[in-house]
């Protein structure tokens, strides 16, 4: 699997497009390369109250709901998930749209950021850091990972045109078949 940071310009590209079009594919085919038949998705979602760091990074007092929607993608052919993602949406930004409230719509066609669309938002900028470590029991369990193979811990940090944080996401990727890759365009001066 490649991940790279041109993800976010495709989804938010996409966003806006027909239904059908955002139907076909997703971030996890660009992703892998395999078709939406090879993969099995599973989405779980609940409402949480925000701990003090979620609830510091989107600027709302701790305790407030939160959606957190945790996902797991894996190819048919295999038993372990490409990544665990847990990810987080203050429920009343997006509590206009009742739909997004609901797990059943998942797979959503054109994701994140077409969900965020239905209610208003448009995704100004997308911030992601990345650091390493060995994995927890569970996460080595769930990611099938041999010994001593790291996870790479990805958080991304969605804001709206105005700066405002509008999604978090924290992503563990197997660190023995995930690869990352960031590159920078510089405008010509």
């Amino acid at each position: 699997m490649l991940r790279d940071n041109h993800r976010h310009q495709w989804e938010k590209d996409r966003a806006r497009r027909p239904l059908a079009t955002r139907a076909g594919t997703g971030a996890t085919e660009r992703d892998t390369g395999l078709q939406m038949r090879d993969l099995v998705f599973h989405a779980r979602y609940r409402e949480v109250a925000a701990p003090p760091e979620l609830a510091d990074a989107f600027g709302v007092p701790e305790g407030t709901p939160l959606l957190e929607r945790v996902y797991r993608t894996r190819c048919s052919a295999e038993s372990a998930p490409f990544s665990l993602v847990t990810s987080y949406l203050v429920r009343a930004m997006i509590a206009a749209n009742p739909a997004l409230l609901d797990d059943s719509h998942e797979p959503w066609p054109g994701g994140t950021q077409n969900q965020l669309h239905t209610v208003g938002i448009e995704v100004g900028r997308v911030e992601e850091r990345v650091s390493a470590r060995p994995p927890t029991p569970r996460q080595a369990w769930e990611l099938g990972l041999p010994p001593g193979a790291p996870v790479i811990l990805l958080r991304k940090t969605s804001y709206d045109i105005t700066d405002r944080v509008v999604e978090i996401s924290e992503v563990t990727l197997p660190g023995d078949r995930a690869e990352l890759l960031f590159t920078t365009s510089l405008e010509r001066w």
